[in-house]
């Protein structure tokens, strides 16, 4: 399996260039940190990442769980992997050193998991939810809750899952059956079974602590009257030890597509009446405080599925160069004319393109995202806090949905490119497209992120929001237009940004209007949309920062066979002059394609509604 995980280069870019995240550390949270530090902690996660976790990738996807009598087995090679990742404190990157963490900026957590996550998602599912447990709690638990429980998740001590999903309510949660009734002792009696649950059973961890959502006796129906608990697998008594087994059980194990290293499990709580959880928060607010951690675990699956495009990118840009298959166009039918690598011919240079353009814009995507947070915690005013509050509001469901998407088409564009050998095993693209498909579905499939951003983000703060984020983005054409060079590009973002705007209201408009169902119909390709203006509007940032650092090394020359030797000679010319090509490629080829995106959802069809259920045939 190839080194390459993906391009610390272009990390660097968008951290320090086109970020600029070294102003976050005037922030007193992070005295003490600098560029040096930072790029120390990347540089390990790298290494750790390709020389142990790595590794794992394909062993573990071929070994896959095992379940045997309601004990699930992790493949055996993570073990070692995860005693390391365990002792390097990786899993806990941005939560307070003294609960486990190490309060890292998120900007740089992002960096950090994208090397992790790159090298085996399968793997990191067990830190990630034992992660997002832990955020639950330190939320919404009580000092007792937290002493017990923090330390123990945020070191992967323990590890974490979340326990939604039933067989008759899977995402509609207000349906669930599952019941929980007090006891004298002040614990809980929970009773239910529940599906879907990553991790649910393991032999990572000596314990694992479930979230479980369930309703108690009387409470209102739906949503309005969930309540969540705390249910260890193993009880945790009032010290901080190990009590009795609880009464959760493993009933099995589900047969994916894809990382089959991780088990999706069915649990029953309660088989035997002693089933005990300890209520987190208050009663019939259980959904709200799931719903913190589902949006941040919402944005890691939209990092899951750019990081998987990184590395099937990066893999098949390598077996490009390697593979040799064809004479040069240029060659015409020259016989004698030697065997060309691939990436010389025009549809794979397209391709790869391609990929590159999605890969380079999701990540400058998920990272400004990520800078956000850092400076929600470092303003001082609170309107700007609420603003900035607000665009990770508004984009939480298209980095979710647009990534995971995207992240699956640069997979399959990857297999493409290896032609036959991209759909066997010998090669890793094929699972990576695997692994890769889950991140559409799970914790809310796009459909229900694009329906959340119609319903509820869109008009966030009477459609601020939405407002402020379309001045942001034309702060990057206003740069772009100082480069004569990039000016046309700058103009058509800026038609694009115009007509975004005027669809979103369109598309509004027509949510609250007696054909709300058609509007939601076209939830999703509204969300698409959006998601690919923002790459354009990234990749135009992007450029407009290039194109003076590339000038620099140029000079004043403008003969084309000048320019192409001195970008084949520097390095860093090269790497520019990339910025410069793929933001021309995504803004020329796919934008034109948005551009009709929108005039479809202008023009409103209605025949997915209105069509009678019989018509569909079968």
């Amino acid at each position: 399996m190839a080194q390459m995980i993906t391009e610390r280069r272009d990390i660097d870019f968008v951290l320090y260039e086109q970020l600029g995240i070294e102003g976050i550390l005037k922030a007193p949270k992070y005295k003490g940190m600098n560029r040096k530090m930072f790029d120390l902690v990347v540089n390990e996660a790298r290494n750790l990442a390709v020389k142990e976790i790595q590794p794992t990738y394909v062993e573990g996807d071929r070994e896959g769980v095992t379940f045997d009598n309601g004990t699930v087995k992790v493949p055996e090679c993570f073990h070692r992997a995860f005693d390391l990742f365990r002792e390097g404190e990786w899993i806990a990157l941005t939560k307070d050193p003294d609960r486990g963490g190490q309060g890292l900026p998120h900007v740089i957590a992002q960096a950090v998991t994208e090397y992790l996550v790159g090298a085996n998602y399968a793997f990191l599912t067990y830190s990630i939810l034992a992660n997002g447990a832990g955020k639950m709690i330190e939320l919404a638990g009580t000092e007792q809750q937290k002493r017990l429980f923090l330390k123990n998740l945020y070191t992967g001590k323990w590890g974490g899952t979340m326990v939604l999903t039933e067989p008759e309510a899977g995402s509609d949660v207000g349906n669930l059956t599952t019941t929980a009734a007090p006891n004298e002792d002040g614990a809980y009696s929970i009773t239910g079974s529940k599906i879907f649950i990553t991790n649910g059973e393991q032999d990572l961890t000596e314990n694992i602590i479930h979230p479980v959502l369930a309703r108690i006796e009387g409470a209102p129906k739906g949503t309005k009257g969930i309540s969540l608990f705390l249910v260890p697998k193993i009880w945790v008594n009032d010290d901080g030890s190990l009590g009795e087994p609880n009464d959760v059980v493993c009933t099995g194990i589900e047969e994916k597509m894809g990382i089959h290293a991780s088990p999706t499990c069915s649990l029953t709580f309660g088989g035997k009446g002693q089933c005990r959880g300890m209520l987190l928060g208050e009663e019939n607010q259980g959904m709200k405080i799931m719903f913190h951690m589902m949006n941040e675990v919402r944005l890691e699956v939209g990092t899951q599925g750019f990081t998987q495009a990184a590395a099937a990118y990066m893999h098949a840009l390598d077996y490009a160069r390697e593979r040799r298959q064809g004479r040069d166009l240029a060659a015409g039918k020259n016989p004698d004319a030697p065997r060309a690598p691939i990436i010389q011919h025009p549809d794979v240079r397209r391709m790869l393109l391609w990929m590159k353009a999605h890969v380079d814009g999701m990540r400058s995507l998920t990272y400004w995202v990520a800078h956000t947070f850092d400076r929600i915690e470092g303003a001082e005013d609170p309107k700007e806090r609420e603003r900035l509050d607000h665009f990770v509001s508004l984009l939480t469901p298209v980095v979710k949905a647009y990534c995971s998407e995207r992240g699956f088409d640069v997979c399959v564009q990857a297999m493409q490119v290896y032609g036959g050998y991209g759909y066997t095993r010998d090669y890793p693209v094929e699972q990576m497209a695997r692994d890769a498909k889950i991140a559409s579905i799970y914790e809310g499939t796009d459909g229900i992120q694009a329906m959340d951003l119609l319903g509820r983000k869109l008009g966030l703060n009477d459609g601020a929001a939405f407002m402020d984020l379309l001045k942001e983005m034309n702060q990057s054409v206003a740069l772009a237009r100082e480069r004569p060079e990039l000016a046309d590009m700058a103009d058509r973002v800026d038609q694009g940004i115009q007509r975004l705007g005027e669809t979103a209201l369109h598309i509004g408009k027509t949510a609250r209007s007696a054909k709300f169902k058609t509007a939601f119909a076209h939830a999703l390709p509204f969300l698409e949309v959006m998601g690919d203006m923002i790459l354009a509007w990234m990749h135009l940032w992007r450029a407009g920062l290039a194109a003076p650092e590339l000038a620099k090394m140029i000079g004043d020359t403008t003969d084309p066979k000048e320019r192409a030797r001195i970008i084949a000679k520097k390095k860093e010319a090269a790497y520019y002059d990339g910025l410069i090509k793929t933001a021309a490629f995504f803004i020329n080829t796919i934008l034109p394609v948005t551009f009709g995106k929108m005039e479809a959802i202008r023009i409103g069809e209605s025949a997915a509604v209105d069509i009678d259920d019989k018509s569909f045939g079968g």
